[in-house]
Parts: C-alpha cells; structure tokens; sequence
C-alpha cells in the first residue's frame, strides 16, 4: 500500500517529444507546393514557393521574392537566400499534418505555422 501512495507521487512519465522533420519528411511534404505561413500574431507571415532540387522562393506579401535553396543540417532545415549570407535555421516539425517550425538562430525565436490558405506567390521584382 505504501508502495501505491509513492508511485502516485512520482510525477507522470513525460511524453515523447515530438521528432523533427528529416531532410527527405520536409522534402515529401513541400516539394511542388506554395505555402502560406503565419505565427500566433501575425495572419499572413510569408509565403514561399518548394522547388524541385530543395530550391525555394520566398515573399513576406509585398512583391519582392528571395530565391534559395534549403539543406538540413543538424537536424534542423535551413535556408540560404541570395544576397543573405547568413543561414535561417528552423527545427521543422509535422503537427496534424502541417509545418510548425521553431526559428534555431535565436533562443526565443520566431515560430510559424503553415495555413489552409491557398494564395499565389507575386513577385513584383523578377525579370527574365
């Protein structure tokens, strides 16, 4: 009996953390696609075009467009974009089948969630 009262003050085992996206899950889930980000504050945070060959583009709605690419590394997904030549670095997890990612540069950074919305990528600033 005094076995069971201990054992009920033990805290509940925690459950398993849920795993980042791999390169090849996150290459699965949007390759081909345009998706529409946004965080808990802000509707329409970006939205970025999947290319074949992990190439991307990305627009945060006003016209202008940054091509990249995107690699993992470290178990997180990150991008490159022309002229930045700093790496944006997210832990990427599925959550109900879209994308939760955790900005990795910053401690306390940036969270995005992809959305239901079914919008164009405009780029204003592309010649050809």
């Amino acid at each position: 009996m005094l076995g069971a009262c201990l054992l009920a003050l033990l805290p509940a085992p925690e459950a398993k953390a849920q795993d980042k996206m791999t390169g090849d899950a996150f290459d699965a889930h949007v390759t081909g696609r345009t998706i529409t980000f946004r965080t808990e504050t802000i509707a329409r945070y970006g939205i970025e075009a999947y290319l074949t060959g992990r190439r991307v583009m990305w627009s945060a709605f006003d016209g202008s467009c940054m091509f990249g690419i995107w690699y993992e590394s470290e178990g997180d997904i990150c991008f490159l974009y022309e002229d930045d030549p700093e790496p944006k670095c997210w832990a990427t997890y599925l959550q109900d089948g879209k994308i939760r990612a955790e900005f990795s540069n910053i401690p306390d950074g940036t969270v995005i969630y992809e959305t239901d919305a079914d919008e164009p990528l405009i780029c204003n600033d592309l010649s050809s």
